[in-house]
């Protein structure tokens, strides 16, 4: 995407000659290699690759277990299985999320229950939760948005008070950390997601991150249809081609070429991150001077991984809106995006009954937040030309 000589909506030539996006994959010749390897080998799906790739990426969150599946999507799909969630249970969540971390949760038949942001974090609220937990209530889907941790002493405490599961939602937040403990090694399970915008990339790809042995061997078996080989489970055995399908699962596999490639990527994550969290510096450090935004809030027991960099513009003294803002970044090509829109406040979920007002904090936060672009093959001179972008639209706006 380019300009194609179009004045900026400020007036002028836009900052950037070319477009920048919000998110971008970072690969090299060693992650092109790595596929072409097993391209070249004997096993393209449910081979080694596999096994390796969950067996590193327990290793660097330090958990016991680890399941690779087709996408972040399929691997919550599946932790709400292994959790046993059901038909009448109810799940509590954020708004502010990406519609899978409540998607899932209907997926089983049961209803997602949505708890209010903190207004400074933009994480889910404690205190909210504490107050939508009902007999009902199965489980707790926190999620970690922008990179950033949850309040894990509370929510620990709220999920052990009432003998709820929790299942984090951690696609933003591979290589974060809370109180000095790895997110993937907290909660009963972690999904981690590997699409292209991600700290790393599998093209697509998820995985589940657990201590609970159970839980494991629910996960692997419900990513492969339900079926099982394990001898011990058989309720008879012909030998070894015989296998049984005990409950219906899907076919949520990841392949051995994807594996082969987020092998390759988590070698380069720690990189990856020190990255993304000097560009977050910058930011911080050059935009503190635009009075009309709130930049993002760290919880100080929280180590970002940052794969999100979410303003909130201070629409009261703006003379536009977000869209005018955003509208005026694109012109100068700056490849802003918002994450996200309140998922009750999709046509689906408002045709099932979830009504505007619900969650007062996540709706402000909604009506002013935009994304900067942030990922690993940013440099300095792009990240000032966003910085500059925005003082310039910005200014015009005030």
């Amino acid at each position: 995407m380019t300009t194609e000589n179009k004045l900026a909506i400020t007036g002028g030539k836009p900052v950037r000659d070319s477009y920048l996006p919000y998110g971008r994959q970072w690969l090299d010749e060693d992650d092109i290699q790595s596929v072409v390897d097993v391209l070249r080998g004997d096993y393209l799906t449910t081979g080694p690759t596999i096994d390796l790739f969950e067996e590193k990426v327990a290793d660097y969150v330090g958990s016991h277990y680890a399941v690779a599946f087709s996408s972040g999507t399929a691997a919550l799909h599946a932790a709400c299985f292994a959790a046993g969630i059901s038909q009448g249970d109810e799940v509590i969540t954020t708004p502010i999320t990406f519609a899978a971390s409540a998607n899932c949760i209907l997926y089983m038949g049961a209803k997602p229950v949505f708890a209010d942001i903190d207004p400074l974090t933009y994480n889910i609220d404690p205190d909210s939760i504490e107050k939508l937990i009902t007999p009902k209530t199965k489980a707790i889907i926190p999620v970690d948005f922008t990179g950033q941790p949850v309040n894990h002493d509370q929510i620990q405490k709220i999920a052990k008070a009432h003998n709820l599961i929790v299942i984090e939602d951690a696609a933003h937040a591979l290589g974060a950390s809370y109180k000095g403990e790895t997110i993937g090694s907290i909660s009963d399970m972690t999904m981690f997601s590997f699409h292209p915008v991600k700290h790393i990339t599998t093209g697509e790809g998820g995985m589940i991150t657990t201590n609970n042995r159970e839980y494991y061997e629910k996960l692997l078996q419900f990513r492969s249809h339900g079926i099982t080989r394990d001898p011990k489970k058989l309720s008879q055995n012909h030998g070894s081609w015989y296998y049984e399908m005990h409950f219906l699962g899907f076919n949520y596999r990841m392949t051995d070429i994807q594996a082969s490639l987020g092998i390759s990527q988590l070698q380069k994550l720690n990189d990856f991150i020190k990255k993304r969290r000097h560009l977050a510096r910058t930011y911080n450090d050059k935009l503190k001077a635009i009075s009309h935004i709130h930049l993002p809030i760290q919880d100080a027991a929280s180590t970002s991984s940052w794969h999100l960099y979410v303003i909130d513009l201070k629409l009261d003294s703006l003379k536009g809106n977000r869209d005018d803002i955003f509208n005026a970044m694109q012109k100068e090509n700056i490849g802003v995006n918002v994450h996200y829109i309140p998922v009750y406040l999709h046509p689906y979920y408002q045709r099932l009954g979830y009504q505007e007002g619900l969650c007062p904090n996540a709706e402000k936060l909604y009506k002013g937040m935009i994304t900067l672009p942030l990922f690993q093959s940013m440099n300095e001179e792009d990240a000032d030309d966003v910085i500059k972008a925005l003082k310039k639209v910005v200014n015009y706006y005030s």
